[in-house]
């Protein structure tokens, strides 16, 4: 890794040195999952989150073909207001760096630069998975791979509710993949605390998820953790409300031909509209719950 052109922001290089709980974030979320300014305002509040949870964060991305682990507030603000910022997952991550680029990156980059830099926690919003109408177009995204093969601990509020959510976990079991529901007995759907799907896992405490990690690696076994924390009640959009929304913006993205990387960038911005923002403030808290979970995820594998 010597010739890996990779900076550490100082936080985050300070709590390595010391062994103090991190927790890694994704940049994807920044340029391609929210509006400015809404995207600056929620990363910086999900920072503080974590730092008020006793944790350190660690957001990630691919800056003039460096890979930041943790950015500082200067570079958050002007990557969330960049254009052009490359959307990377595995196949793009080392592309982006031997350019010169600048990348965001997805549930799957950041676990492999997480892994890269010595964390083991990352919060995000949803996981990506198994498109609608995958036994046609083969779409179906490497954040379930990455999820196989990479010993990170990945804490979301589910699969994303645009997905074929049963086909995901289909995939997350033959890949080995534990899918731990927490504090309920069914996958949550992202806006939603319910899917009508039952839980392969479940775990009442960030202690219990902690040690199982620590088991995995006990016992060689490759891959991490899917943690799917349910949205707060308060915040939530019941599923029978946002599945009609959700179809339409299907259908349109159907109708409009968009496809690969597109498709959800696409469809997150047409909820957002037909909810009148209702989406984007779910996904916001839902965001924070994760980032909170996740950091005493963290703490309990310090200890």
């Amino acid at each position: 890794m010597t010739d890996l052109p990779m900076m550490f922001a100082p936080e985050v290089a300070e709590a390595l040195e010391a062994g103090r709980p991190i927790v890694a974030l994704e940049s994807t979320i920044i340029t391609h999952g929210m509006p400015y300014p809404q995207n600056v305002e929620t990363a910086q509040t999900v920072e503080t989150d974590i730092r008020a949870a006793g944790a350190v964060p660690a957001t990630i991305a691919v800056l003039d073909g460096v890979l930041h682990i943790g950015l500082t507030e200067t570079q958050l603000i002007a990557l969330g207001q960049a254009t052009g910022v490359m959307k990377v997952s595995r196949a793009d991550l080392p592309v982006c760096i031997a350019r010169g680029a600048t990348g965001a990156t997805t549930v799957a980059a950041t676990m492999i630069a997480a892994e890269i830099a010595g964390i083991k926690v990352f919060a995000t919003g949803g996981i990506g998975g198994v498109h609608r109408g995958a036994e046609q177009t083969f779409d179906i995204s490497a954040d379930l791979l990455e999820l196989g093969e990479t010993p990170v601990t990945v804490v979301a509020a589910g699969p994303k509710a645009i997905l074929d959510i049963p086909k995901t976990l289909e995939v997350l079991e033959t890949h080995g993949v534990p899918v731990i529901a927490f504090g309920q007995d069914e996958i949550p759907a992202f806006w939603s605390r319910s899917s009508g799907l039952a839980a392969p896992l479940r775990m009442d405490t960030a202690q219990e998820i902690a040690a199982a990690m620590e088991m995995r690696a006990a016992m060689g076994l490759k891959g991490g953790q899917l943690v799917a924390n349910p949205i707060p009640e308060t915040d939530e959009i019941p599923r029978d409300v946002i599945m009609p929304y959700v179809e339409t913006a299907l259908e349109e993205a159907e109708e409009q031909s968009i496809s690969a990387k597109e498709v959800t960038p696409f469809l997150l911005q047409r909820i957002f509209e037909l909810t009148d923002g209702k989406s984007l403030t779910a996904n916001i808290a839902l965001v924070r719950n994760n980032a909170r979970l996740a950091s005493e995820i963290a703490k309990s594998l310090c200890k």
